[in-house]
């Protein structure tokens, strides 16, 4: 297996789904044969320190802050130990940071083939990370983003880790790429890369509305329009073959298959997620820079997919 340039990061709050989420992030790193970070942002401790208040306030705030940062910190090596023992020989380290989680976890992604964060962080030191932290990494993570959620199957799918390329063998499991244009192809060429280090299945799927209707209405397209229809189906089913058609010899080891269904795409992936074990989707950035929106095909991946979502950013381009 090929080293990949930099470490895998992953953000880690003391809560069970950021564990989780570390757990991941080791297999993720052990597949690419490199190194994992573990990161934990500011606020350490779940509450507020008064700004003011008198010197006795003061110092009780001060020595309040001291005793969660070393809680902190325990936790952090903690985990760090546990991905070491079970990952003999990776290198790991464990940063406590005073910075705010969020703004971290984007700059230490600028170098990282990965970063990982969990689905949900109640109950650590930091609270959300799929809330307000979660939600600004994915808009602003600047490389692939791995969010983890699903029902334990990744758990089951890091197991896998290191089997992947190199000897021809029955697909492992499946990767699901959701496309919606050829804008999408740094997210391609991820997923053709996620499906040869996991030895997987790749499965293509474009979905799409017609006729182009506000969503939410449910108006059908008139008898006229039958004749429209079916030209713009050809011509969408046609999306998710020419999206993979310029690497498709490059990666000839793995195995593809391709959908399209007109429907809804949030629906429709989200039941495709079932039996996936990771979803892949591009993450094109708003045109205004520091929105948070994400598209609503993006956010119902990240809160309710099946298994974990990956967001590759590509560069300015209609939101998904």
């Amino acid at each position: 297996m090929t080293d990949t340039p930099g470490h895998v990061v992953v953000g880690y709050d003391g809560s069970a789904p950021a564990a989780r989420a570390v757990d991941r992030a080791a297999a993720e790193a052990a597949r690419r044969n490199t190194g994992l970070d573990v990161l934990c942002g500011w606020p350490w401790s779940p509450h507020a320190y008064p700004a003011s208040g008198g010197p006795g306030l003061a110092m009780d705030a001060a020595l309040d802050a001291v005793a969660h940062r070393d809680t902190a910190q325990a936790a952090l090596d903690a985990r760090a130990a546990h991905v070491r023992e079970s990952h003999p020989g990776m290198p790991v380290t464990a940063t406590l940071t005073e910075e705010a989680a969020a703004p971290a976890l984007v700059r230490a992604s600028r170098d990282a083939p990965l970063t990982v964060v969990g689905a949900r962080g109640h109950g650590g030191f930091a609270g959300l990370l799929l809330g307000s932290v979660g939600l600004r990494v994915a808009a602003h993570c600047e490389g692939p983003l791995m969010v983890v959620r699903g029902d334990g199957r990744e758990e089951r799918a890091g197991e896998r880790a290191g089997e992947g390329a190199g000897e021809a063998q029955d697909p492992a499991g499946t990767v699901l790429l959701g496309v919606k244009s050829d804008d999408d192809a740094p997210a391609v060429r991820f997923a053709f890369e996620e499906a040869r280090r996991r030895a997987a299945k790749l499965s293509v799927l474009h979905a799409w509305l017609y006729p182009p209707i506000p969503r939410g209405t449910r108006t059908p397209p008139s008898e006229h329009d039958a004749l429209d229809l079916e030209e713009y189906r050809r011509t969408a089913e046609q999306v998710a073959r020419s999206a993979f058609g310029p690497l498709r010899e490059e990666y000839a080891d793995v195995m593809v298959d391709t959908g399209a269904a007109c429907a809804d795409p949030a629906p429709v992936l989200l039941e495709a997620s079932g039996s996936a074990d990771v979803v892949v989707l591009a993450a094109h950035r708003p045109r205004h820079r520091l929105s948070l929106q994400l598209g609503p095909v993006t956010h119902a991946l990240l809160h309710h997919a099946h298994c974990p979502v990956v967001l590759v950013p590509v560069g300015s381009a209609e939101d998904r």
